[in-house]
């Protein structure tokens, strides 16, 4: 029988992508003192998981992002810290071949957290081009669960097939899947509508993940064609898609209206009523307390289905991650 992990999940986490990446998120150590506050306040509003990964961070802050988790987690007092869930993605990077090259990753994971890993994830499956290699990785990871240097395994950017071969994989070994995070807004149906995770989620006892809930600031109501746009890789991306996704963001902003809350607070509120985690990121307390926003109050059965209805009549929606899998 696999073990299953003592972990305790929130409603909604926070991801750290942005907190070391200059290429698409314009990173800079004077965000720092900022994204401390962040964190506090996460914490003490009940989100205590922080999603985060070993290939987050730009050029010279490589690795930057589990760093600054491992010292605001240090020097945190927050109600609700002895909760705290930091997880971490291993990438699969082509020269990481063997399972210790797994472990050595999760140590130097650990090491920059000042911590062990509560949840050790699996970055990307390489099926869609090295499939041989994918098996002494999630070895690794494995080994790292049975040293103790992880309390909890998860997944990332599996499709249901390939999820339930590695779920048989690891539970040979006594080992249970806690998570599984993919693609998933308003503007990434898919991986539920198209690849039906989330009822395979279910049936295997998995929680899913939604990463990119806010699809990088396209759901968050900031941003119209005629407005400034922001700045670097993003700005393309939004010239493209914003008169696409009209529909979808003219029936959050009126649905926002009406509760009196903000685009960003019901686009992660139905996340959550699909039964999903989502965890948006946050580079400042407004945007955090932002985030905040979307627990504590429902969407109703007939505003997610206008909303479910909205996005399925769109024509183009978000770029598809290349790893997710099949």
């Amino acid at each position: 029988m696999a073990s299953t992990s003592t972990l305790s999940l929130p409603k909604m986490g926070c991801g750290t992508w942005a907190w070391g990446n200059r290429l698409l998120w314009q990173y800079d150590p004077t965000m720092d003192r900022d994204l401390q506050k962040v964190f506090n306040l996460c914490v003490s509003n009940g989100i205590t998981l922080f999603d985060t990964g070993d290939s987050y961070g730009t050029g010279k802050f490589n690795g930057q992002s589990e760093k600054l988790l491992g010292q605001f987690a240090q020097g945190c007092i927050a109600a609700n810290i002895d909760s705290l869930c930091i997880a971490t993605k291993l990438a699969p990077y082509p020269w990481r071949l063997t399972r210790n090259a797994m472990v050595q990753a999760g140590e130097s994971s650990a090491q920059r957290l000042q911590r062990p890993i509560d949840l050790v994830q699996m970055h990307w499956s390489t099926a869609n081009y090295a499939p041989w290699q994918e098996w002494a990785l999630l070895d690794g990871l494995a080994d790292l669960y049975e040293q103790g240097k992880a309390k909890a395994v998860g997944l990332s950017n599996y499709g249901p097939k390939r999820l339930q071969k590695v779920v048989k994989h690891l539970h040979n070994r006594g080992i249970s899947v806690l998570t599984l995070q993919v693609q998933y807004s308003l503007l990434s149906t898919a991986p539920v509508t198209q690849l039906n995770l989330k009822a395979v989620c279910d049936d295997l006892g998995i929680q899913l993940i939604a990463y990119s809930p806010l699809a990088l600031g396209l759901l968050t109501g900031k941003y119209t064609e005629s407005g400034p746009l922001p700045q670097g890789l993003r700005k393309g991306l939004f010239q493209e898609l914003l008169p696409q996704v009209k529909p979808v963001l003219e029936c959050l902003h009126a649905i926002a209206k009406f509760h009196h809350k903000t685009s960003s607070q019901v686009a992660l509120n139905w996340c959550m009523a699909k039964g999903t985690m989502p965890i948006p990121g946050a580079k400042n307390p407004r945007q955090a307390q932002e985030n905040i926003g979307a627990l504590g109050w429902s969407l109703t059965p007939g505003e997610v289905d206008e909303l479910d209805r909205a996005a399925a009549g769109l024509k183009k929606g978000m770029v598809k991650n290349i790893f997710q899998t099949g």
